[in-house]
């Protein structure tokens, strides 16, 4: 019987890693933006620019 290979993982390790730091650093930033300011919509664009900034930043950065 021929043994069917294994697929490969749908995230690595890596980007699972890089993607939690990501949300980690996101969530702080929108959280303080909203005790800041009580502007929803504010705390989640900071939050989001946080995220995104972040995750390209620690792309880079850890090869």
């Amino acid at each position: 019987m021929t043994k069917k290979p294994t697929p490969p993982p749908l995230l690595t390790l890596r980007g699972a890693v890089l993607l939690l730091l990501a949300f980690v650093v996101g969530s702080i930033a929108g959280g303080l933006t909203f005790l800041a300011g009580h502007n929803v919509p504010a705390a989640i664009l900071a939050g989001l620019t946080a995220a995104s900034g972040t995750l390209v930043l620690l792309n880079r950065e850890l090869k």
